[in-house]
């Protein structure tokens, strides 16, 4: 529970975003009501107005010592040129750190694709992917920040600081952070050798809405310049739902030919794509563990914890098919002992 102070910072907040709605709205008269959860500091409340009870908005609520929300608004504005759904910015107030926003509904592609056993998969991951093609044909170098050396090693550092110190309580021997810094060192090698375009960085289940047109994009506030796999990746190979293997090589396949055509810079050849495809996903699957365990441990958000056996077995497989990164799949068994027969971790 927040104790006295953080009580009486969130009803000053709540003060500031009345006062500021208000002024946006031209009256005083709506009902709030929590929109999403995120992971982050910023909030999301849904504004009913009792004159359009219909017509909703919403209004993200970022504290500006915590979260800068301009780069929400220039990352909507360029996806919004290119022709992607994102959000209309109705409304800003950098300063206080509030915007309205129109509202893309409360279906995410995941409590879709769980609804109805992914009977409409295929449909929901073609607009998926062709979205995505749209955003990356927009991409310029010099106006995201670019998704660098620096960015990407600081992303593998969690996996070891809070992932395996931190969750699982294991001081690492000097063989075994060498064995891991040669694997970081040839995945780094390989995702900055990718072609580059506009990534997302969370391009899945969970930030994409089933809309019109399809699909509403959300959660891009953190887009950089780099891999052109990596949102391919995080699309299928997400952290909160799985497809057969069969099936995400298909649709990679599906969104190669497509990109192709659509004169992006992919690998000429399928086998290499694919390959990037993996060891970008690797360096994704090693963040994330590390992120889960962050958001648990610093934050008290527990519930990512139940997500990271599928993300550990994504990086698992990819470990054990490329030689290279055997040294990793060794060290994960010593992290993180499997029992054969059951799959299950100790």
């Amino acid at each position: 529970m927040p104790d006295s102070e953080g009580v009486q910072q969130q009803t000053v907040r709540s003060r500031q975003l009345d006062a500021w709605l208000a002024d946006a709205l031209g009256h005083a008269a709506w009902t709030l009501a929590p929109a999403s959860s995120d992971a982050s500091f910023r909030r999301y409340f849904r504004v009913t107005q009792p004159d359009r009870p219909a017509d909703t908005l919403i209004v993200m609520d970022a504290p500006p010592d915590k979260e800068d929300c301009r780069p929400f608004a220039q990352v909507a504005r360029l996806f919004g040129a290119a022709g992607v759904n994102v959000p209309r910015i109705l409304a800003e107030n950098f300063e206080q750190g509030f915007l309205l926003l129109s509202d893309l509904g409360n279906t995410t592609y995941l409590s879709a694709l769980q609804a109805d056993d992914g009977a409409n998969a295929d449909r929901l991951y073609r607009d998926a992917i062709a979205a995505l093609i749209e955003i990356q044909r927009a991409s310029r170098e010099n106006v995201l920040p670019e998704y660098d050396r620096a960015l990407l090693q600081r992303e593998l550092m969690l996996f070891p600081d809070w992932y395996v110190a931190k969750q699982r309580g294991i001081t690492l021997s000097p063989t075994q952070q060498a064995a891991l810094h040669t694997v970081f060192e040839r995945l780094l090698a390989n995702n900055l050798a990718q072609p580059r375009a506009f990534v997302h960085r969370d391009y899945h289940s969970r930030n994409l809405m089933v809309a019109t047109p399809n699909p509403g994009v959300l959660d891009f506030q953190d887009a950089v310049h780099g891999p052109i796999t990596y949102d391919l990746m995080s699309l299928l190979r997400d952290a909160y739902i799985a497809w057969p293997e069969e099936r995400v090589i298909d649709w990679c396949a599906r969104y190669w030919e497509a990109a192709h055509k659509a004169g992006l810079p992919v690998q000429p050849d399928f086998g290499e794509f694919y390959r990037d495809f993996e060891w970008m996903g690797a360096q994704r699957q090693l963040k994330v563990l590390g992120i889960f365990a962050r958001l648990c441990h610093r934050d008290g958000k527990d519930a990512y914890l139940k997500d990271q056996p599928l993300v550990m077995s994504y990086l698992r497989k990819t470990c054990e098919r490329y030689q290279e990164l055997w040294p990793l799949a060794r060290l994960l068994d010593q992290i993180d002992p499997v029992d054969k027969k059951t799959g299950l971790t100790f």
